[in-house]
């Protein structure tokens, strides 16, 4: 290196921002991420080994996947090249290959290959890296905001170790808010700034994990802010809430955090939490999803997970959809809301799920058997001469509208798929089909209940 690249490569670090300034250079300084880089976990025993295999960094931007893939390059005696999927191609990718079997076949090293955004790559250029991976070549890192199971090749998935980096908690980004600000070598320091304790709870909370956010927060409030007649550059909540301005929602709608984000809603609505189903809403609308398709979910668990329990969810939910494309945002938050809340608050009961599963498990074992003569349609001319509805008996004729002829096949009568619960209105419903049948199933405790099997 002559003296001209040695100056360039000094001015770029001191110039660059703070957050690539203060990344970690070693395992010690990785602020996180415990559940992997604690004492004896995998991870931190291939690195300091230097027996690292091709792995995959998997989790939201400011979590340290590319911090982790420089420690690694520190700490390991391979050669270490670095490429960004979003600004390279096939024949970049050519000449890391050429120049990693140059150093394996001169100087006996590996070469470890860091690919970031590596879902940005298509399905050929994931291809490609797969025979140079399989024989050692060289050791890919691929880091990804994206799921990989949806983005990344099944063949490279599958010789690679998977790890998933979670958002920092706050304690951790407020650490690394208080090093920022003092370090004199790597941080702000030198500028003579100090933060208020309160501001440094507040950022590190409104960070939600990205170490990144948090510090471009400081790095921008030193600089703008002036200092005060005591000569200190004052971090006050105010200042960095200039800085920080709106948190952006973590949420694709094509990505990951989509799914896991309506998964949570259903989930709360499910298991009975209206102000959990409420905050996953609004962190959905927040990040501009359609009300129609929130709605749409909302009519799913309104069956699914309310059914017969509460009849009246189906019709609110169904309402729901129909105001929610008639009034549009933001009136549509508030049928939303609504909607969920009610679903939320009522009982459940998935008697709907299981009694059409038990049926559709049924009609595939026994196939389309015969339906009963007296149920078939007869209105055509020759139906009654071919037997056709001959001794059918209207209902309506009967006391209580209830005549007790058999309606499923034969081959299965006596079989029962539909169980009431005991919750909201299906104990109604079984009170009463007890009383009207005689069946005495309809008022045994539904644990102790043989399901889909004959009457004794």
């Amino acid at each position: 290196m002559d003296l001209f690249s040695y100056m360039r490569e000094q001015d770029m670090e001191e110039e660059s921002p703070l957050a690539a300034r203060l990344r970690p250079r070693t395992l010690e300084e990785v602020v996180g991420q415990r559940h992997i880089l604690g004492e004896g976990k995998l991870l931190q025993r291939a690195i300091m080994a230097d027996k690292l295999g091709s792995v995959l960094f998997y989790g939201p931007p400011g979590t340290g996947k590319t911090t982790l893939a420089m420690v690694i390059a520190g700490v390991t005696r391979s050669e270490f090249v670095q490429i960004n999927a979003t600004s390279s191609g096939k024949k970049e990718m050519e000449d890391v290959i050429r120049r990693a079997r140059e150093v394996r076949g001169m100087y006996g090293k590996k070469t470890i290959l860091f690919i970031d955004e590596i879902h940005r790559f298509n399905k050929s250029q994931q291809d490609y890296l797969l025979p140079f991976v399989e024989d050692g070549t060289v050791t890919l890192i691929g880091a990804t905001t994206e799921n990989p199971y949806f983005e990344v090749n099944g063949a490279l998935l599958s010789r690679s170790l998977l790890f998933e980096l979670h958002p920092l908690d706050r304690e951790d980004v407020r650490a690394l808010i208080l090093r920022a600000v003092t370090d004199r070598e790597r941080g702000m320091g030198a500028y003579g700034a100090a933060i208020d304790p309160e501001a440094a709870d507040w950022l590190a909370d409104v960070a939600g994990g990205d170490a990144r956010k948090a510090l471009n927060a400081v790095e921008l409030a030193v600089l703008t802010t002036p200092p005060s007649g005591d000569g200190v550059i004052h971090l006050t909540e105010d200042v960095l809430r200039e800085c920080v301005q709106n948190r952006p929602a973590r949420y694709d709608k094509k990505g990951d955090n989509h799914y896991d984000t309506i998964s949570a809603f259903i989930k709360s609505m499910r298991g009975s939490d209206p102000d959990a189903a409420v905050y996953y809403l609004a962190r959905m609308l927040e990040a501009g999803e359609q009300p129609e398709f929130i709605a749409r979910r909302i009519m799913i668990c309104a069956s699914e997970d309310v059914g017969n329990a509460d009849p009246m969810a189906m019709v609110v939910a169904v309402n729901c959809s129909l105001a929610c494309e008639r009034l549009g945002m933001p009136e549509s938050q508030i049928v939303l809301a609504q909607a969920a809340e009610y679903v939320a608050t009522a009982p459940k009961s998935n008697t709907a799920v299981e009694s059409v599963s038990q049926a559709r498990a049924l009609v595939e074992e026994t196939g389309p058997l015969p339906i009963p003569g007296y149920l078939r349609d007869a209105h055509y001319d020759g139906a009654r001469f071919m037997g056709r509805g001959l001794g059918y008996q209207y209902a309506h004729e009967y006391e209580g509208h209830y005549s007790g002829q058999p309606y499923l096949p034969e081959e299965i009568r006596g079989r029962k798929l539909y169980h009431p619960s005991e919750n909201g209105h299906e104990q109604e419903i079984r009170r009463y089909m007890a009383a009207l049948t005689g069946d005495g199933r309809y008022t045994e405790p539904e644990t102790l209940r043989q399901r889909g099997e004959e009457t004794p």
